[in-house]
């Protein structure tokens, strides 16, 4: 099944294992600092929010930021 229409179905499952496997292992260190440290739930929320705007800050600012690297400078209309 390998051809014309993807991966071999082994290769999607492993794949699909190592996800589920790191999903896993990453709930579980997040109880076990959330254990440890005795957060408030507020900062716990407010850790992947700061994940995320860091992301979308950076990307703007990747974009925005570097002229020389414009793809559509060169172009003739």
């Amino acid at each position: 099944m390998s051809g014309r229409y993807g991966m071999k179905l082994d290769t999607l499952v492993l794949i699909a294992i190592c996800v589920m496997a790191g999903m896993m292992v990453t709930v579980w260190l997040t109880a076990m600092l959330l254990a440890a440290f005795h957060l408030p739930f507020v900062l716990v929320g407010l850790l992947p929010a700061a994940l995320v705007g860091y992301v979308i800050f950076r990307l703007i600012r990747d974009r925005v930021g570097d002229s020389t690297e414009d793809h559509y400078d060169g172009m003739k209309h």
